[in-house]
């Protein structure tokens, strides 16, 4: 979406003229769920001071009953007006900000927190955090009671057509959607599993590129749910076959110019590009927490089905972790493949942004690429090249992140405490479950 310098005046002229009669006032908690508070226009004024407070208190690691009174500033770039509407009239959108009683920001809102690891960034002497997310999702048939069954509505593959696709027209739809709301489309076809889809939009600076994949997700669901489907960003919603990613390209800028090229170098990546990379690849193991949040994202990081599972780089295979694009000039860009759709977006650039600035910093030279495919590979042969797994859990992940005081940072005390201790009551409830799988394999054998 293009990012929009709204003023008040632009915002009160255009709820006016749109005949606007509900203001949906849009944030995110922890999970990266998307929370909101809707008022009726009349209500237009305060929020545009900055007049309109919540209940913090019940929304998931943000405040405790006695803190509870919360502002909610809004972004007037984020103004959007839904396409959709109601028989009452039209709604429109703006994320917001959240603020503690005394006005100063929340730093357990986590938009908040990515603003303030921009902010380093841009110490840093950097303007922009360019990000390209890829989201894939997969659709499922609604049973009678309009629960999600998990009937796939096709059995097509990578780049298949109708009547194999069957998602095509939701899809389709989905596209005009987003088209009428600001988004820039790119590319939109069917992924490589059944019923799995992936929808492009063009890069945005990192604030506003979480902005648009948390929009993403809601007009998804919204639309799938017109065709009688159920879009899931649920990692691995079956075995057997390819998880749903998110692939982040990212770029960092200095104004027009990206940081990332030189002209004059071999392979024309600047010093900056490696640090980068090099920071990337030291903190992957940690940062997989954040990236790779729930139970089930472990299940799509496993070898065979195209995820990566290795912590190495590569300019020309895609088994790595981080691939380099073969694009240069403004298109420079490192591709970080091991995220998935279940992230919390800000959370997730928040801590791929600090490691990356810890490269920097430090100057972290990466290890040589791997221009082999890595699954191809024995145990020594990845030793010999220095070649780590990630975490094949989430226990093992949260382990990581618990050592690594720069991703620790890169969330701040507040969100790093919650995030711990929501994950680990996570991980118990999982370990205490029994599975069909376990059933079948040893009920009779023991």
């Amino acid at each position: 979406m293009v990012k929009h310098d709204y003023t008040k005046d632009d915002i009160r002229r255009m709820a006016k003229e749109e005949n606007v009669k509900f203001l949906r006032l849009m944030f995110t908690d922890l999970y990266g769920t998307i929370k909101n508070v809707e008022v009726p226009i009349s209500q237009l004024e305060k929020l545009l001071d900055n007049k309109l407070m919540f209940d913090g208190s019940s929304i998931d690691g943000f405040v405790r009953i006695e803190e509870s009174d919360m502002w909610l500033y809004p972004d007037l770039s984020t103004w959007m007006i839904f396409p959709w509407g109601n028989e009452h009239g039209k709604v429109a959108r703006l994320i917001c900000e959240v603020y503690n009683s005394d006005r100063t920001p929340f730093l357990g809102d986590p938009r908040n927190n990515l603003i303030r690891v921009l902010s380093e960034m841009k110490q840093a002497g950097f303007t922009d955090f360019n990000i390209g997310p890829e989201p894939e999702f997969f659709l499922f048939k609604l049973n009678e009671s309009g629960k999600p069954s998990l009937n796939l509505n096709d059995n097509g593959s990578y780049f298949d057509l109708a009547p194999v696709d069957l998602g095509e027209n939701c899809r389709r739809d989905i596209v005009l959607e987003l088209e009428r709301m600001g988004f820039d489309v790119e590319a939109s076809h069917h992924e490589v599993a059944p019923g799995q889809h992936e929808i492009d939009f063009k890069y945005a600076d990192a604030l506003h590129a979480c902005d648009n994949i948390q929009t993403f997700k809601l007009v998804v669901k919204t639309v799938a749910r017109k065709h009688g489907l159920h879009a899931t960003f649920m990692p691995k919603p079956l075995e057997r076959i390819n998880g749903s990613g998110m692939h982040i390209n990212m770029s960092l800028m200095r104004g027009k110019e990206n940081a990332f090229f030189d002209e004059n170098s071999k392979d024309k990546l600047s010093k900056e590009a490696y640090y980068f990379l090099g920071g990337l690849l030291k903190h992957a193991r940690s940062f997989t927490a954040v990236t790779n949040p729930i139970v089930n994202s472990y299940k799509r990081l496993v070898p065979g089905y195209e995820a990566p599972v290795y912590v190495a780089w590569s300019g020309r295979n895609r088994s790595p972790l981080v691939r380099v694009p073969i694009a240069r000039g403004i298109s420079t860009r490192l591709e970080l493949r091991s995220v998935d759709p279940s992230a919390n977006p800000y959370l997730a650039i928040a801590a791929i942004l600090e490691a990356g600035l810890d490269g920097l910093r430090n100057k972290i030279e990466p290890p040589k690429s791997i221009d082999r495919n890595i699954y191809a590979m024995d145990e020594e042969e990845r030793n010999q090249n220095g070649i780590k797994d990630l975490p094949s859990t989430l226990h093992n992940a949260l382990k990581e992140l618990k050592n690594d005081e720069v991703m620790q940072n890169a969330l701040g005390s507040h969100l790093y405490n919650n995030f711990m201790e929501a994950k680990r009551l996570e991980w118990d409830s999982y370990r205490q479950e029994v599975s069909q799988w376990e059933r079948d394999q040893y009920l009779e054998m023991y």
